[in-house]
């Protein structure tokens, strides 16, 4: 769905809200006419086989697939449904090399940005499980350094503030980011000691406005990314493993997700998926980005973040689908138990304050999971996480009550491009068809009230 960041930018390039609710409108008739494509031609074939009406609407759905990518400006897309415990439908289209023209795969790897933290996530819910911890205990008894917000130096920050973007730390600066590294996690310097040089007041990295001065901690949901880099470290201080090591052992191997990790040095880089940002109808590597990044352009093709808890992580949509699964069915993938039930029914609960983040949809937090309540027009909730960077376009949620997911990845985007309205419109249509194929007609649950009154975005 748009993001509250992304709409704030659609208004600021000049499109108002009629203009935006009429491409939304124009994106709808978009999808139903693919819709009633594919049901003209399925009647005219009426007397055919059921495998020859079948063939035909995979072939309609691939078309469309095409087109949507093309508008959307993805160089590649690798997808998956999942039902129930199992995934039914998964399958991939366009380039994920577009120099060497190499067609994305079953075993493409694809950067995740955001939905990274979901892993970091469950990674501290399982000590929790173990009584290791209490979610309303201050982090500073684990924390070699104090975690205090300077403008409310007396109140506490909390496992359950952190993992549900309540902290009171501030949505992100760009002094938050770092590009590009040559070398793979861990570093020597991440997360300790850069966290208490960036977070606390004299430290060698701090910037004030990290912290919210009109919010206490607990009283405010706002998107932090650092404070998954403290949940990373958490859990590390917590495990007495390394993250790395501790996110292989306890989630990675026994979800028999064998291509997925934070260190590219551990794949076979020509599976890798390249990140590519369009810009002037031509589609630019990060290192080609000099137009935007200057002198700080990276050298490499890939992204290695310093971050790596909050958006590091590479694995392919399959490895994905396991970990997702598991969430959907109580924490059990494949007779496999990750989670227990009563975790995971917490960690995907709406957790306080119980208030949406008004910077985009109605969007509320969960424990390291985001729960979208109504998006759009739709009467619908959804639980999940996606991502989106420089070459990152990810998404992974379900419909809890009709027990549906759709994952996607895609390795290009067009942020703070002229393009971006008809890209974000064509993703919307795209998540749309992937829950219709699932048998979820979105449109069946369109609160009409939202269309002639205040229409939430």
């Amino acid at each position: 769905m748009i993001t509250g960041m992304e709409m704030q930018l659609l208004l600021l390039m000049g499109f108002d809200m009629k203009k935006i609710i009429s491409f939304i409108i124009i994106g709808i008739l978009i999808g139903c006419s693919f819709g009633v494509q594919g049901v003209f031609l399925k009647q005219t074939i009426s007397e055919s086989s059921e495998t020859t009406i079948m063939d035909l609407g995979d072939f309609l759905f691939d078309k469309k697939m095409e087109v949507l990518m093309k508008l959307a400006k993805f160089p590649s897309l690798s997808a998956c449904i999942i039902e129930g415990d199992e995934v039914t439908w998964s399958k991939q289209y366009g380039y994920y090399d577009l120099e060497n023209e190499k067609l994305a795969t079953e075993h493409t790897i694809y950067n995740m940005g955001s939905i990274s933290k979901t892993i970091t996530s469950t990674a501290l819910m399982q000590l929790w499980e173990r009584g290791l911890f209490d979610l309303d205990d201050d982090v500073n008894t684990f924390l070699p350094f104090s975690l205090r917000n300077p403008n409310f130096p007396d109140d506490p920050i909390t496992f359950r503030m952190l993992l549900s973007h309540s902290s009171s730390l501030n949505y992100d600066t760009m002094e938050y980011y770092w590009l590009n590294f040559s070398a793979d996690p861990p570093f020597s310097f991440y997360p300790y000691p850069w966290l208490e040089e960036f977070l606390v007041p004299g430290g060698r990295w701090y910037y004030s406005a990290i912290w919210s001065d009109m919010y206490r901690p607990g009283e405010y949901p706002m998107y932090a990314n650092v404070g998954f880099g403290i949940i990373g470290y958490l859990v590390e201080l917590i495990s007495g493993q390394d993250f790395l090591n501790y996110c292989k052992n306890d989630i990675f191997t026994p979800l028999e997700m064998d291509h997925t990790g934070f260190n590219l040095s551990e794949f076979d880089i020509d599976a890798v998926a390249i990140p590519y940002h369009h810009h002037n109808d031509e589609y630019l590597r990060i290192n080609e980005l000099y137009y935007m990044l200057g002198r700080y352009t990276p050298p490499g093709k890939y992204w290695r973040v310093r971050m790596y808890p909050v958006g590091g992580l590479y694995t392919t949509v399959s490895d994905l689908s396991h970990f997702f699964i598991s969430h959907m069915n109580g924490g059990v993938w494949n007779g496999v138990r990750i989670l227990e039930e009563n975790t995971v029914e917490e960690i995907h609960q709406i957790q306080p304050p119980g208030i949406p983040d008004q910077i985009g949809d109605p969007t509320y937090y969960g424990l390291g999971w985001t729960i979208i309540e109504n998006p759009m027009i739709f009467n619908v909730t959804l639980s999940g996480h996606g991502g989106g960077s420089y070459g990152v376009n990810t998404w992974m949620y379900s419909i809890p009550n009709e027990s549906v997911g759709v994952i996607f990845f895609s390795n290009g985007d067009t942020y703070y491009e002229n393009t971006i309205l008809t890209s974000q419109f064509s993703q919307l249509i795209l998540k749309i068809s992937f829950y219709q194929k699932a048998g979820f007609n979105l449109f069946s649950r369109i609160d009409f009230g939202m269309i002639g009154g205040e229409m939430i975005i």
